[in-house]
This record gives structure tokens, sequence and C-alpha cells, in this order.
């Protein structure tokens, strides 16, 4: 099954200097009648006394995803043209480039290309508009601070001595990007200390399916 995935510019630009091959989501809604397993239908937190699957992964084993991250579209009216060669995109009935914002500086003078007005949120990036797109290659369910030193690195965390206290750097890092992405309201029962159960979802790079190209 095709569906989007987001990722802030920071993990788009680890993805595409193919160092991030896998990502860690928040299971919310959990507690301690739960316990992690594996059945016929995959992996997923089982309620200790029924047995049964009470929360199930959104992304599957072979998943197609369409990495939704900031974008905008460069109509050729307003470039008047200037690369002088055939448009690659079209959206809305319109000519043009699709843009992305992680291929552009983040200071306010250089974070817009030439001609275009604004970006656009990731959550609003359409499939047409997607340039990076993963297949799922394993879904599992582990605590948070399960995370390995390797597991780290493949998340596409840099580090300033990664051979040094014993992988303390990488794993404070990882916690504290972590955190970064956790909604002050929720830090208490998702963030790095509270270690929170999670989908870990490995993929890798791919083309894009020939029934989306049409």
């Amino acid at each position: 099954m095709v569906r989007p995935i987001l990722f802030n510019s920071d993990m788009v630009r680890a993805i595409l200097e193919r160092r991030k091959t896998v990502t860690r989501r928040v299971i919310k809604d959990t507690d301690d009648s739960m316990y992690a397993g594996l059945c016929g239908l995959g992996p997923g937190l089982f309620d200790k006394k029924t047995g049964l699957r009470v929360k199930e992964p959104y992304y599957r084993l072979g998943d197609i995803l369409y990495v939704r991250e900031t974008w905008g579209f460069n109509p050729c009216t307003r470039c008047a043209n200037a690369c002088n060669t055939p448009a690659p995109d079209t959206y809305k009935g319109a000519p043009g480039c699709f843009v992305y914002r992680t291929d552009y500086g983040t200071t306010e003078d250089d974070t817009f290309p030439p001609s275009m007005h604004k970006w656009h949120p990731s959550i609003h990036m359409p499939k047409e508009a997607a340039r990076i797109w993963l297949k799922v290659t394993d879904v599992r369910v582990e605590r948070l601070q399960k995370i390995t030193l390797d597991q780290i690195e493949k998340e596409g965390v840099k580090t300033e001595h990664p051979h040094v206290l014993n992988g303390q750097e990488q794993q404070y890092v990882f916690s504290q990007l972590w955190d970064s992405t956790v909604d002050k309201l929720n830090i208490d029962r998702y963030g790095w200390t509270a270690n929170p159960w999670v989908w870990v979802i490995e993929f890798e790079r791919c083309g894009k399916p020939e029934e989306v190209e049409g």
C-alpha cells in the first residue's frame, strides 16, 4: 500500500544523504496492561488479560511510502522560464518545478528559490510533489530506550565524538533530538525519560511506483 510519512528538514537531508534508514514513531495511549508481541497479523501491543492485539502498526512490511516535506511550486510564468528547459512538473494545470525547503538555506535571506512566494507545510504536500520514495523493510515494537548505538546511527544522528564515552554522547544527542519532536504538554508521557512504546520502521530508498506514475 502507498502511504505518506512526514519528516522534518534535518531528517529529509539525512535520507537524501543515505544516513537515515529507520524511524521511530510513538505509540499513543498505552499503559501497563499491554505487552509487545507478534502474531500472524504482525507485530503489536497485546492486552495482558485477553491476549488480543490492541495496537497495530499503521505502516506495514512492504508498504511504499512517499515522504512529505516542506515544499513549493515555481510556475514557469514566475521565472519566465529562466532555465530555458521544458517544465519537468505540472501542478494544478500549470507547468513549472516543485522545489523543496531542504535544498535551500536556513536563514531568511536564502530560504526562497527565485520567484517563489512561499513554502507550503509538509502536511499539505500532494503525492504528485513527492521526490523521495521508501519501501518498508521491517516493522517492530519496542521501548524507546532499547535503541542501540547501531540504530542511533541508522536514525541519521550526527555526533562530534562518536567513539567516546561508550556511546553516551550518541544516546544523549538522540534523546535530545527525540524530545525536540514531542509536544511539551506530552513530554512526561512520550519524552525520552518516559521510555514510551514506539514503532520501529526500517526502510530503503526505492523508485516511484508505476501505478503512481500514471
